[in-house]
């Protein structure tokens, strides 16, 4: 066992239990905070991968976007943020069961799609920045674009219908 399988797994621990916590959080606050770790833990998952590109894109776009957007929504729209502002609902049980289905689905297509697989390391190709770059800028750029018009609308919206009540 090496020093890069423990710190990984530990990663992996961080992540996993951070996560739990974003969606047991009685605060919506922090939710969100406990997100910003989840993310940070996953980047340096990728880090330890040797997916440095992929790390700072983690950083910079979720960590620092996405969770900077959905603070400054949770702050200009006036939701409820002290305790009880995540309350539950009668739906948990059937969410519960679902996000249960949701991950035994999603493990066993893992399994049947890398099942068996083993990583040599001699034969390790890694891809360049050019290469992913390519892919974001050429074949995924429209689908990024539609999703920032879709995340501002929804921002705009909700200021919108909070103001509304203020008149």
């Amino acid at each position: 066992m090496t020093a890069v399988t423990v710190v990984f797994a530990a990663m992996g621990l961080v992540a996993l239990v951070s996560a739990f916590l974003v969606v047991t959080s009685d605060q919506i606050i922090h939710a969100a905070l406990w997100l910003v770790v989840t993310l940070g833990a996953v980047a340096g998952l990728y880090v330890l991968l040797a997916a440095e590109l992929v790390a700072w894109v983690q950083v910079l776009i979720y960590m620092g976007s996405v969770v900077v957007l959905l603070l400054f929504a949770l702050m200009l729209t006036r939701t409820p943020t002290g305790p009880g502002s995540a309350t539950v609902t009668r739906n948990q049980p059937l969410a519960t069961v679902v996000a249960g289905a949701t991950t035994v689905a999603l493990g066993a297509v893992m399994w049947a799609g890398f099942g068996g697989e083993v990583i040599d390391e001699d034969e390790v190709r890694v891809g360049t920045a050019a290469r992913l770059g390519d892919a974001i800028f050429r074949t995924w750029v429209l689908p990024f674009e539609v999703l920032s018009v879709v995340l501002l609308a929804a921002l705009v919206g909700a200021i919108v219908l909070t103001r509304r009540g203020e008149r």
